[in-house]
């Protein structure tokens, strides 16, 4: 438990020590760290490093990506790149498809892997789910020495392998049926590793139905595991595997070596939860096991923890991904290993990336203390660092130099005395820290999944290796460490709906990325430089791939040019820029009291735009409201012309760079000034809609009236008294209605001449146009006497004070 506070404090200060001040650099923790599991937002401050944003978002589009999916498969979650046949090999859920690698959305073969409807009832009866799990999920993708390719699928959680060539545009299954216990997982969800290496397939997963008995395996020639012990590998949820050539040119006659990266519970915690820690263990590659003790068992496993101090959380952070990056012209010991990690409690959103070197893992299995249990009075076991006597050979070391001097040839020459030490004791004390002790990115809101490297050569003649990292929302980022400065450049979202990217994959052939998902797999460019419109766009992207030719005038890849392009990566120095063009203002015409949206996309998530009116800073108001994509102008009136502008501002580690992102000449229609009339648009408020309800209001209360007064004198019959006689229908009569009883082809009684119609038009002294033999219908009753339906024609008033 100290080591891991000791740890976690060496991250703090790590990170205390990081100095910025702009807004999109990450800035540095003053605070502390205090005691275990404080809550996260008192540690945190606002201007932290764990704030970064991407520079830009790049929204879904089919455009973005080369896209593949066929309906009724799911779960694109192997791939193997086989450059030399110019094909992406990519293994779903009961299917593997061979693409084209320059265009993956062009299948040029497929071949289904189905279980049968007996597996499938076998998998049923044991309690799995026959349309999920009893399934069959191609997990193992490896090429072969002899150019075929080994498969192995879960197979309703009975695993199993076969051999797969691709020739002459087919996928062929050779139907071996090789058993896939120890290679490939039971259960389709599990974690898993595999790697193979000179035709030997190394791979950690689990040995039985239950997943209860993990191992680290290597199947041929001789198949060698781990021990099943807690001490050994305790509820490991399995990561990723490589190889490291350190035998090459050794002088020591060292061995190579596969290191397999995992988290599990861990042993050497005394605490009362479990707490699950990162590790990395490593095998020798000529490890064939003990003679009498660890009988077909590594005799050179060892693991160590994996630390990643992230400032918020002292809980250690789980490891989820890596990758092995080396410069094929340096020296082995000059890799590196990029590693993602998540965080272990649902009280932090925070994800990071550590970078390990090689050389520093190597040396604590070399030289390092080991770990022993001790067995204390409470009845448990306490590990604790060994302070006796080490056997030699060293517990854990390959067969080298020393060890044939001394007449051991190979592992089976081993002592038991050395075997027995590992056996007890695979643990080493010592964590391994990061580069730096401290993350390389740290991103808030974003759970990272996997991740890739690729080195490139700016325009400054430095090399920087770029991170690709894919995320649960199907996003991915673009990102750099600038000498201490996280920087991530953008963020693209391949996946629509989002859905975690499950793999990813580099082609040196065709400079493109692979991902894959649940639903599909994708396929994108390391740069997409077209995206930047302006020189000060390209420079502050601080993309290395990318560059400003001024010839052309775009911002092109440094790959397909040979003139010197405008690029600064570290500085983002903008000012290296030619003077942009004029922006041409665009004419917008308003009716008064009409609205208008004046559009301003933000070419960065690290700039701030800002309006002006007429060269002068526009003051927000409530018709003038600034948006995060433009400018909305409510209830519009003649004071509200005028040459609108929206500017950009974001700030490089040099300076602070405005560039003008759009420009209005805004005309009132009416105003006398001219400009292209625009219907008036529909309004939520204002004056305007205020009168006009009141005019609606007054229209229906007159309405009212006017009905009230003709049932009142007659004009109109009453429902319920249609059809029969009443006071009010004699008055009416008198007055020149119709009566009730009379036929509608009768003609009406003629108004005097005097009479005004009911509602007339305006007062000019003119005569009404009604005519005064205007007839009244009705419409006879049924043979039941049912009540006669009168329809009457316009009635005249004798006196205009009765309304």
């Amino acid at each position: 438990m100290d080591s891991l506070l000791s740890g976690a404090s060496k991250g703090a200060r790590a990170l205390q020590s990081t100095q910025t001040s702009s807004r999109h650099r990450c800035h540095s923790l003053s605070l502390p760290i205090v005691f275990w599991l404080l809550p996260l937002a008192l540690m945190l401050e606002e201007d932290s490093p764990l704030g970064c944003v991407p520079r830009k978002s790049v929204p879904y589009h089919r455009d973005n990506a080369h896209l593949f999916q066929e309906e009724g498969v799911f779960n694109y979650s192997t791939m193997l790149l086989r450059e030399d046949l110019n094909v992406l090999v990519l293994g779903a859920r009961e299917a593997l498809y061979a693409l084209d690698l320059n265009d993956i959305s062009k299948k040029l073969a497929s071949v289904k892997w189905e279980v049968t409807e007996q597996q499938k009832a076998e998998c049923k009866n044991k309690g799995k789910d026959p349309e999920t799990e009893c399934k069959n999920y191609i997990r193992i993708l490896h090429k072969m020495g002899d150019n075929r390719m080994y498969v192995c699928g879960t197979n309703a959680f009975d695993p199993e392998c076969d051999y797969m060539s691709y020739a002459d545009g087919k996928l062929t299954l050779e139907s071996k049926g090789e058993d896939g216990k120890g290679k490939c997982p039971f259960d389709p969800f599990q974690r898993y590793a595999s790697i193979m290496v000179d035709n030997n397939l190394y791979s950690a997963t689990s040995m039985n139905f239950l997943g209860s008995e993990p191992i680290l395996m290597r199947s041929s020639p001789v198949s060698i595991r781990t021990e099943f012990k807690s001490s050994w590998l305790n509820e490991p949820s399995f990561v990723s595997m490589a190889q490291m050539p350190e035998g090459d040119k050794s002088e020591e006659g060292d061995d190579d070596k596969v290191y397999l990266f995992f988290s599990e519970t861990a042993v050497e915690c005394d605490c009362y939860n479990k707490l699950v820690v990162s590790r990395v263990a490593r095998v020798c590659k000529g490890d064939l096991g003990g003679q009498r003790t660890l009988q077909k068992k590594w005799t050179s496993f060892l693991k160590a923890r994996l630390d990643c101090p992230v400032l918020e959380s002292q809980l250690p952070y789980i490891i989820q991904d890596t990758f092995r990056w080396c410069d094929p012209q340096q020296h082995w010991k000059t890799c590196l290993f990029y590693a993602i990690f998540t965080p272990q409690s649902d009280t932090s959103d925070l994800s990071a990336v550590c970078v390990y070197q090689v050389s520093d893992i190597s040396r604590v299995f070399a030289e390092g203390k080991y770990k022993t249990p001790v067995p204390v009075e409470t009845s448990f076991v306490k590990w604790v660092m060994y302070s006796g006597d080490v056997p030699v050979p060293r517990p854990g070391a390959c067969i080298n130099n020393e060890a044939r001097e001394a007449g051991i040839t190979q592992t089976l020459d081993l002592p038991d005395r050395t075997l027995q030490f590992i056996k007890d004791r695979p643990l080493m004390d010592q964590a391994i820290q990061p580069v730096g002790e401290k993350p390389v990115l740290v991103r808030r809101g974003a759970t990272f999944t996997r991740i890739i490297v690729n080195q490139v050569q700016a325009a400054d003649g430095e090399k920087y290796n770029v991170m690709f990292i894919g995320t649960e929302e199907g996003t991915m980022l673009k990102a750099v460490n600038y000498d201490g400065e996280m920087f991530i450049i953008e963020e693209i979202q391949l996946f629509q709906p989002p859905e975690p990217i499950k793999i990813l994959k580099f082609s040196n052939v065709t400079d493109q990325l692979y991902a894959g998902s649940e639903n599909g797999a994708a396929q994108i460019p390391l740069a997409s430089c077209a995206r930047s419109l302006s020189c000060m766009d390209c420079v502050l992207a601080r993309d290395p791939y990318c560059g400003w030719d001024k010839v052309v005038g775009k911002c092109i890849s440094l790959s397909n040019s040979r003139r010197e392009l405008i690029q600064s990566v570290k500085e983002g120095d903008a000012s290296l820029c030619p003077d942009a063009d004029h922006v041409k203002p665009t004419n917008q015409s308003i009716w008064p009291g009409g609205n208008l949206k004046l559009s301003c996309p933000s070419p960065s998530n690290l700039a701030k735009t800002s309006w002006e009116r007429d060269n002068r800073p526009l003051t927000p108001s409530a018709r003038l409201q600034p948006l995060q994509d433009g400018l909305l102008i409510l209830n519009a009136s003649d004071s509200d012309g005028g040459r609108y502008r929206c500017v950009s501002v974001e700030r490089s580690k040099t300076d602070e760079y405005a560039t003008t992102v759009a420009e209005y000449q805004v005309r009132i229609a009416g105003s006398g000034r001219g400009g292209q009339i625009l219907f008036p648009q529909p309004r939520t408020g204002g004056p305007s809609v205020a009168g006009l309800q009141a005019v609606v209001g007054l229209l229906v209360v007159s309405l009212l009236v006017l009905l009230a007064w003709n049932f009142y004198k007659g004009h109109l019959p009453l429902p319920w008294s249609c059809g029969k006689k009443s006071e009010q229908s004699q008055e009416s009569h008198e007055e020149g209605g119709v009566h009730p009883s009379v036929p509608a082809q009768e003609p009406p009684k003629p108004a005097q001449a005097e009479d005004k119609p009911l509602m007339s038009g305006r007062d000019n002294g003119s005569s009404n146009n009604h005519s005064k033999g205007e007839a009244a219908f009705s419409a006879a009753g049924g043979e039941n006497d049912a009540p006669e339906l009168i329809l009457t024609s316009l009635q005249y008033i004798d006196d205009e004070s009765e309304i």
